[in-house]
Parts: C-alpha cells; sequence; structure tokens
C-alpha cells in the first residue's frame, strides 16, 4: 500500500500540535462540471409553446438538463400557475416539489422553485421566480394545487417566506417557539466547524 502524504510520524504541519499563525483557508467549493441540456422530444414541444401562452406575464423560458424552465415575475406566479394546470394543453396536475433556494449573498434574493409534472401528457417543468431578502413573500399556489399546502408550510419554517393567502401557516416542521430560520445559508451553526 502507498502513502501520497507523509505518513503520522513524518513532518506534517497539521499534527504537529502547534497552531497556525495564518488566516483560516477559505473552504474551496468543488468544480461540478455542468450537464448538458437534454430536453426529450415532449420538454421541447413545450417549450415551444410557452412563450406564445405566457407573453403577456413576462416569463423566461429556458431549459436545465432534462426540465424546461419558466422564470415568471411573482406577481404573474398564480395566474401563470393555474394556466398551467388547466389549459389542457399542458394539464400540469401534479406538483412535484416546491422549495426555496437561498440566493442571498450572490444576489441578495431567494428563488422559490415549482416542479411541476403531467400525468396526461408526461412531461415536466420548474416555475421559477425571484424574491427580496428583506420580507420574502408571494401569492400561495394552494387554490391551484392542493399539495402545496405542506409545501409552503416548510418553506415558511425554513427559509421565512410568507404565502399569501395560504389557510393555514403554521409551523410544520420546527417547533412554535423556534427563533430563526435554519434553511438560510446564514443561519448560525452553533458547535460547527468546517474539516
Amino acid at each position: 500500500m502507498t502513502s501520497q502524504g507523509p505518513s503520522e510520524g513524518e513532518n506534517n504541519p497539521s499534527n504537529s500540535g502547534a497552531k497556525s499563525t495564518s488566516a483560516p483557508v477559505k473552504r474551496r467549493e468543488p468544480e461540478v462540471q455542468r450537464a448538458a441540456v437534454a430536453l426529450p422530444p415532449e420538454g421541447l414541444a413545450l417549450a415551444e409553446r410557452l412563450p406564445e401562452a405566457f407573453a403577456a406575464h413576462k416569463v423566461e423560458i429556458g431549459a436545465a438538463i432534462d426540465e424546461v424552465v419558466c422564470r415568471v415575475p411573482a406577481d404573474h406566479l398564480v395566474d401563470v400557475c393555474r394556466q398551467l394546470k388547466d389549459d389542457p394543453t399542458f394539464g400540469f396536475d401534479y406538483l412535484r416539489l416546491l422549495t426555496v433556494v437561498d440566493y442571498v449573498e450572490q444576489d441578495g434574493e431567494f428563488e422559490v422553485v415549482y416542479h411541476l409534472y403531467s400525468m396526461t401528457h408526461r412531461h415536466k417543468m420548474m416555475v421559477k421566480t425571484r424574491l427580496p431578502e428583506r420580507r420574502p413573500s408571494l401569492s400561495s399556489v394552494t387554490g391551484v394545487w392542493r399539495g402545496a399546502d405542506w409545501y409552503e408550510r416548510e418553506m415558511h419554517d425554513l427559509f421565512g417566506v410568507e404565502f399569501n393567502g395560504h389557510p393555514n401557516l403554521v409551523p410544520l416542521v420546527l417547533p412554535d417557539d423556534f427563533d430563526g430560520f435554519p434553511g438560510r445559508k446564514n443561519y448560525p451553526l452553533n458547535d460547527y466547524e468546517e474539516w
């Protein structure tokens, strides 16, 4: 068996017992190669129909790997979602997932992402909208998909996003008296050190 670095008894600054006087090393972000966009035929057809159907809502259509992505202004979100569900051309009858991504450090915003699927047409897509860090709020989509109920409650618990019009926005995963939003990148992790 061969070793690439010094063995335990050799000169190794990490086990010398002396404290380093240099500044802490910033964690290097992993290098991740981006996957090529590879929309299936139903995704390509969907991407062609969306711009015309939602021209009045100022949407941006793109793709990420094998899914169509529709960026929507927050004030148009419910109208776009309702049309995506009710229009038989699209038929997005299933909300697979709703999540929030913290882009506060880079852009000062949160991104709310709705992962949709059509059981009839067997196509999928994401609807994304951006919210400012201060007072992140948008309209609830529980009137469109009842399954959004628990997802919105969870995202409210973890990120502090207010879903206006939600029928019962009470904590789902955290105790009532929990202070802060642990899904946010700036939430302090007590007794945690980078390794």
